[in-house]
């Protein structure tokens, strides 16, 4: 904070100050003041027992309290009614007379230094108004003449109404003629016979006191007039009054004077008498009559609510008939009682030796007349001259301490007086702060702090604050009070400390310490945001704050609604909760909705932040629906005004109706309409009797439904439809049946409804036979089989018949079929499918709808052992019209009889002539049991079980076995054996290498081929022979070729995959929507058709391709996701379960890429050389590992490699490895090289990649031996799945 400036102020007290404005502090002496008092009139009822009047004042000494009545010193009588508090200044007045103590009071306060008094304090005792008793003479007067019955009400509590009842409390009726005046009396301006009564009653309400008193009955006697020529006492001939100038009944006189005070209601009232009666107008003189006038009573009262001066001058009512007019003026005069110009004459405190003057400054109407007193003594000159009294000012010169008291100013005129206490203090005295020294004050950053140096002093004090002992500068800061209040405006951390205020003038000085504390502000820092919320939802505003540590205790978060605070209660049924800084309110209604306001407060300072919550709710029913016809009472047109969407737009209107003929009470949905549309055309069906509601419907759901309207009545009218969905069936050979969807009630349209079905012989008849019925069924008997009908059904009433139909073709009964197919030729395409054809039946003679055909087979003999029956039944039905069917399912090497037959409806026809045939020999089906077991340390002897099925005769089993590379995962040989004889049943391989893992898969075969593999897995012993030379086997009986193709990968889904063909230089391009899988396939292989399969690893949902051939050298697979990862393979056959030729997991580029990755493969030759550094590296460290984790014992890699040397050197001279530089890249798991042997006997070498014998989970002897037998457990690692490093021979 900055700016020069000191704050060194000097205090300048006002020497005219209000009396509470001095507010001299009651540690110095001083006169008293008058605080409160009662003021006056003080109304007493007649119930009253007791009154206590206050007088209240303050000053030191403390002040002494005596009473005045009347202007007489105030003393009790004898009794003890009365307790007057000396020093507490109350007037208690009991008696069961109140009206003893009526009367003008006041109150004197007095002390050594002066007396205070109050104003004048009236004291008014009402009794119980009663009427005098009296006895009242009738009056009588002859028709025409006036009257006036006087009422002459009591006096009592205000307000007091009047009013002119009957005994019977019946109102006596006023008019122009009679009226009741302001002064309670009744006046008729001229009698009529019908006026004489008896019980003419006033009766005066007092209201306040709950009394209402009645003055004795007066009688009226009016005479009939007679004719001038009749003196019959009894004659009844009526005659009319003579005509009478008008004159006044009230007021008397010509002229009036009305004194009034401003601001009271002035009445003016001209009550006339004459004949025939006299109408009253009113005018100013001399100007126009203001607006604000009202004249009552029929024109016989003036009313003017809060006279001004404006509406002062001379006023005139003029009463006018037939026979003249009379008049009368009012002189209003607006007077006012004594009031301040500006304000009442100020206390004062000076210094001795000073002028005073005191001003007393009044107006009103008549001038009001100024009494001057001295502590409640009037006074006038001082001898000595140094007082001075000039009307309305006093003048004290060269005032001196004694001239200290309370002085009294009283204006009065005749509408009542004022009063005011003027103090008047001259002293002289040194600085008295009045602030307590060392008060803390606490402030937050940002806001306002003020602290404060109250000061009373006399002559006025200098007031200084410094801090740290230097003055305080700056523009945040402000002095106000004269120097007796310093506010901080934006208070800083910097801030903080404490202050000295010193005040002092020439009678001394005097200091004070105020210590200050500025904390961090109180901040909501993450406020509720405006939210949206379905009804039944649950609803959350947030509201975090941030607080100063040290006011934790007095932290509240406070949440209102509408600027009204939310009741947070504990119990289970409450819908608000707050949990921290958040507010839930649960199952939301539109109640709910509105501004939200969330106050963190400390006893500092608070933050506020509001969010409007809305809640999004079903829509009101709509209103004001409307219904009008348009061209007939059928056809009507219904609006209506929608409700409030309540934040969700409206999408429809549901228009329902409800009759009371056929459903009364139920209502249905007759239309819909768009939700922007507010009208709907309804077309309505006859002889009902309607209403109509409707609905809204939006996001949230349908709304209430609206009020029904009126009753709408439609008249009678012919069916406007036929019936739809007719059906006709035949459930008997001579039968026709037909049935349809019937009219509803409410479709009839009027009484007598039925219905005529029509039916002809299409193409024989000419006309229809017709029936009339009520039922929505008829059945028609003695119809020819299957033969087609026209049918028609009409709908009619009592008003006419329904719209002209259109003819329905249907056929008669059905019957089974009577013909058999012939011709039946049977094809054997392999040795479970046939194709079975025949020649069709006639269709005449199917009678009915044709079915299709039945194809029946019987197995009657397995050619195995063709002594034995089987006769096992078998069958499938072909639905349609056809002349051959494939039929699989059969079993291999049997012999089989077959027939066909047709079917409809009804059931089969004839079987057809049998057909014999035989299916041909198959593959067996896979060895149950293979067992090894190592019987040397080089041999080992399997033993197997026949497979279940042989399927044909079986020639013998095709025996395979393979040296497993367990470190690179791969097979390092692999050699077959035909073994010849069905019966064979074991066998024995010697010459194996020694500590080594085999795997050997045996296959049975047939003169069909041989069937899927067995496959066992074993472990030789230690010894180490030379698996470069030929193993020892047991003579081969006979050579038997099977086709031994390479496995590219290991499924994961099974231990031993079957093999499948393999294809050189498997490689991808990936792009960003596709990719490209591309291949070469040896002249052999170029004839194989391939699959290509694709996974969204997202979503698990395989696609496979169509047929692909393998010449054709790639695929494309298009639509995919940019930046998706996607899971490739590619198969032999149309299934997923199948093994692949290769698997791979591709991830396509994400969009823009594209040119970075074309950056990349101009670098290829690069990335190439690094790679394969990369992976000689990656080599020659494993190799290390495995060896150090062998225990260095046995080198079985080293002892591989001559080997492996001789065989890589055969390979390479008749295969050959592409590695592509370009933005293919090989798959992983496909098959790089494709290695094929000559040697039939088992020279030819398959390179595996086995996902099996991955490392992970293994454990090792010391030696490298297997803990545990190995039984063939799936390992981690796959080739398809990756675990782990993959070694590689480079």
């Amino acid at each position: 904070m900055t700016l020069a400036g000191s704050l060194s102020l000097r205090l300048l007290l006002a020497l005219t100050t209000m009396a509470s404005g001095l507010n001299i502090p009651l540690e110095v002496e001083q006169p008293p003041t008058i605080i409160t008092y009662t003021s006056g009139p003080i109304i007493v009822l007649h119930f009253d027992t007791a009154i206590t009047v206050k007088c209240k004042a303050r000053g030191n000494p403390p002040p002494e309290y005596r009473w005045e009545k009347d202007g007489q010193a105030f003393v009790p009588p004898n009794f003890q009614t009365i307790r007057a508090n000396q020093t507490k200044g109350l007037l208690v007045l009991q008696s069961e007379d109140m009206s003893k103590f009526e009367g003008k009071y006041r109150c004197y306060a007095s002390n050594k230094l002066g007396t205070a008094m109050t104003n004048e304090i009236e004291i008014k005792a009402f009794s119980i108004p009663k009427f005098p008793k009296e006895t009242l003479s009738p009056i009588v007067v002859s028709e025409g003449e006036p009257i006036t019955l006087k009422c002459n009400p009591p006096e009592g509590v205000a307000p007091r109404l009047i009013y002119w009842m009957t005994v019977d409390l019946q109102h006596i009726e006023q008019n122009e003629r009679v009226s009741m005046g302001t002064d309670g009396n009744l006046y008729f301006s001229n009698a009529l016979k019908n006026d004489t009564r008896q019980d003419y009653g006033c009766f005066a309400a007092f209201n306040r006191i709950r009394t209402i008193v009645q003055k004795n009955a007066m009688a009226v006697v009016v005479k009939r007039l007679k004719p001038a020529n009749d003196s019959s006492e009894s004659s009844h001939t009526p005659v009319a009054p003579p005509a009478r100038i008008p004159s006044l009944l009230l007021p008397s006189g010509v002229q009036t004077e009305k004194v009034l005070l401003k601001g009271e209601d002035l009445q003016l009232e001209c009550i006339p008498e004459g004949f025939p009666t006299p109408s009253v107008k009113w005018i100013k003189m001399g100007e126009v009559m203001t607006p604000r006038v009202k004249f009552n009573n029929y024109n016989k009262l003036l009313s003017l609510s809060a006279v001004e001066e404006s509406d002062e001058g001379k006023y005139m009512c003029t009463a006018e008939n037939s026979a003249g007019k009379a008049v009368h003026y009012f002189d209003v005069i607006v007077e006012e009682p004594p009031k301040w110009l500006t304000e009442p004459p100020q206390s004062q405190l000076t210094v001795i030796g000073s002028d005073v003057h005191i001003k007393c400054s009044v107006s009103g109407k008549p001038q009001p007349a100024i009494t001057w007193r001295r502590n409640g003594v009037m006074f006038r000159d001082d001898p000595d001259k140094r007082m001075q009294v000039f009307d309305d000012t006093v003048i004290l010169f060269n005032a001196k301490a004694e001239d200290s008291g309370v002085y009294q100013c009283e204006a009065s005129n005749r509408h009542g007086n004022i009063l005011a206490n003027v103090n008047i203090v001259i002293m002289n005295m040194a600085p008295l702060i009045l602030t307590e020294n060392n008060q803390e004050y606490a402030a937050v950053v940002g806001k306002e702090i003020t602290m404060n140096c109250s000061v009373f002093s006399s002559p006025p004090s200098s007031i200084s604050w410094t801090k740290d002992e230097k003055a305080i500068e700056g523009e945040g800061f402000l002095a106000f009070e004269s120097g007796q209040s310093l506010k901080i405006i934006n208070a800083e951390k910097g801030d903080s400390g404490k202050y000295i205020c010193v005040a002092s003038n020439m009678e001394g000085s005097s200091a004070v310490t105020a210590v200050l504390d500025v904390k961090d502000a109180t901040k909501i820092v993450d406020p509720p945001q405006n939210t949206q919320v379905d009804s039944g939802k649950l609803a959350k505003l947030m509201c975090k704050t941030e607080y100063d540590a040290s006011l934790q205790d007095t932290f509240e978060l406070v949440w209102r609604k509408e600027n009204k605070e939310i009741p947070l209660s504990s119990e289970k049924n409450s819908r608000y909760s707050v949990k921290g800084a958040m507010l839930e309110i649960m199952n939301v209604n539109l109640s709910d909705q509105g501004t939200y306001t969330c106050t963190a407060r400390t006893s500092l300072d608070e933050d506020s932040a509001t969010a409007v919550l809305t809640v999004r709710d079903v829509p009101d029913a709509p209103v004001k629906l409307d219904l009008s016809e348009l061209d007939s009472p059928r056809n009507v047109l219904l609006s209506w005004i929608p409700g409030s969407d309540h934040d969700s737009t409206v999408t429809e209107f549901v228009v329902e109706y409800e009759e009371n003929r056929w459903e009364p009470g139920r209502w249905k949905e007759l239309q819909r309409v768009t939700g922007n549309q507010a009208t709907a055309e309804l077309k309505l069906y006859g002889n009902l009797n309607y209403q109509f509601r409707v609905y809204a419907v939006n996001a949230i759901g349908p709304g209430p439904p609206s009020e029904p309207t009126e009753r709408h009545k439609t008249p009678p009218a012919a069916p406007d439809r036929n019936p739809e969905n007719i059906k006709i069936q035949g459930h008997h050979p001579h039968q026709m049946e037909i049935s349809w969807e019937p009219l509803s009630p409410v479709e009839r349209n009027g009484p007598g409804f039925e219905y005529k079905v029509k039916y002809r012989q299409l193409g024989v008849e000419d006309s229809f036979t017709e029936h009339m019925v009520n039922r929505s069924v008829f059945l028609v008997n003695n119809t020819p089989t299957f033969v087609p009908y026209e049918i028609k059904i009409l709908s009619r009433n009592s008003y006419g018949w329904g719209p002209e139909p259109k003819p329905v073709t249907g056929y008669s009964g059905e019957d089974v079929p009577t013909a058999a197919p012939r011709d039946i030729a049977v094809e054997v395409i392999n040795t479970t499918v046939l194709r079975v054809s025949w020649t069709p039946v006639p269709p005449a003679t199917v009678r009915g709808r044709l079915g299709g055909y039945n194809v029946h087979w019987v197995r009657r003999r397995s050619l195995l052992n063709p002594d034995k029956n089987l006769d096992l039944s078998h069958s499938m039905s072909f639905s349609g019209n056809r002349s051959h069917v494939i039929v699989p399912g059969l079993e291999p090497f049997s012999e089989y009889k077959l027939t066909v037959y047709v079917f409809n409806k009804k059931g089969n026809g004839p079987k057809s002539d049998p057909v014999t045939f035989n299916t041909p020999e198959g593959v067996p089906e896979q060895v149950t049991v293979l067992t090894s077991s190592i019987i040397q340390r080089d041999s080992v002897r399997l033993e197997w079980a026949q497979p279940p099925k042989s399927n044909g005769i079986l020639t013998g089993y095709l025996l395979q076995y393979h040296l497993i590379n367990e470190t690179a995962l791969e097979v390092i040989d692999s050699k077959e054996i035909n073994i010849t004889g069905a019966d064979t049943n074991h066998w024995t391989l010697q010459g194996l290498k020694g500590d080594s893992l085999y795997r050997f898969d045996l296959r049975a075969c047939t003169r069909a081929g041989c069937g899927p593999p067995q496959a066992e897995e074993s472990r030789t012993d230690f010894p180490e022979p030379d698996l470069s030379q030929t193993p020892a086997v047991a003579p081969a009986q006979s050579s038997y070729n099977c086709s031994l193709s390479v496995p590219s990968s290991i499924s994961g889904n099974s231990t031993h995959p079957p093999l499948v063909p393999a294809l050189l230089n498997i490689s991808s391009y990936v792009s960003d929507t596709f990719a490209k899988i591309s291949w070469t396939a040896r002249e052999e292989q170029r004839s194989l058709q391939l699959y290509v399969a694709y996974m969204n690893n997202r979503d698990g949902n395989w696609r496979i391709s169509e047929a692909v051939n393998a010449s054709q050298s790639f695929h494309i697979i298009d639509g995919l996701e940019p930046g998706t990862v996607y899971t490739v393979r590619l198969m032999a056959k149309r299934l997923l379960d199948s093994a692949s030729i290769f698997e791979d997991v591709i991830e396509t580029r994400t969009k823009g890429a594209a040119s970075q990755e074309s950056s990349f493969s101009t670098h290829g030759w690069m990335i190439g050389t690094m790679c394969a550094v990369a992976l000689l590296t990656l080599v020659v460290v494993i190799a290390c590992f495995l060896r150090k984790n062998k225990g260095g014992k046995y080198a079985v890699k080293e002892k591989e490699e001559p080997h492996s040397d001789t065989e890589s050197q055969k390979m390479n001279d008749d295969t050959f490895c592409d590695y592509s530089d370009s933005d293919e890249k090989p798959l992983k798991g496909g098959s790089l090289c494709s290695l094929k042997g000559d040697d039939a006997t088992g020279d030819s070498v398959s390179r595996y990649t086995l996902g099996d014998y991955a490392d992970g989970g293994r454990e090792f002897n010391e030696d490298g031996s297997f803990i545990g037998e190995y039984s063939g457990h799936r390992h981690r690692g796959s080739v398809s799945e990756p675990n782990g490093p993959t070694l590689v021979n480079v």
